[in-house]
This record gives structure tokens, C-alpha cells and sequence, in this order.
């Protein structure tokens, strides 16, 4: 019975997918004047669907590595450090958030 449960979910999950993949590349088509046919967008879809399954697995692996049972910011940096650019906009985002929480800290200690 639980797999059936998984099933319907990840195929839930995909429709989800589906819907807004193909949301985006109509926005897409319509600014750029061009067409993509459903087919397209499914090829895309799966492309991206089997993109997050990797990622899913590779930062489990790197927080079952470092003894944790929980996903955390090291481990989305340690999979971005290959492509710079991306490491740098997570590693901005991640200080921005930081710096938030800090600051919020301070205000509440008054």
C-alpha cells in the first residue's frame, strides 16, 4: 500500500513539474516569438525531473557523510563547487539570510 502511495505522489510531483515547466517555456515562447511543441516540454520536463533525483541523492550522500541526518547549506555549497557562479550566488544568498537572522536576533534582545 505505501508504494502505491509513493507512486501517486511521484507522479503527482511530476504533473506539478509538468505544469510549471510548461507555464514557463509559454511565457518564454510568447517573449521570444517562438514555439515549443508539448513534446518539447516533456523531453524538458523528464530532463529536469531526473536533474533533481541526482541532486536529491548527492546531497543525502554528502550529509550521510558528515554523520548528519539533515541536509544543510554546506551541503548545497559542496554540490555547487564546480560551477562557480552558481556557488557564488548560493554562498551571497546563504550570508544574506544569515545576516537577516543575525540582525533579527539583535532587535529582539532589546
Amino acid at each position: 500500500m505505501a508504494d502505491v502511495d509513493e507512486d501517486e505522489v511521484r507522479e503527482r510531483l511530476k504533473s506539478a513539474l509538468w505544469y510549471s515547466i510548461g507555464k514557463i517555456v509559454d511565457q518564454e515562447s510568447l517573449e521570444r516569438n517562438r514555439n515549443a511543441t508539448p513534446q518539447f516540454i516533456a523531453a524538458l520536463t523528464d530532463l529536469v525531473w531526473h536533474q533533481m533525483e541526482t541532486i536529491a541523492t548527492d546531497l543525502e550522500s554528502f550529509s550521510q557523510h558528515a554523520g548528519r541526518t539533515t541536509i544543510t547549506t554546506d551541503d548545497v555549497l559542496l554540490l555547487a563547487r564546480r560551477n562557480q557562479d552558481l556557488y557564488a550566488l548560493i554562498k551571497d544568498g546563504i550570508d544574506k539570510e544569515r545576516a537577516k537572522r543575525v540582525k533579527g536576533k539583535g532587535k529582539q534582545r532589546r
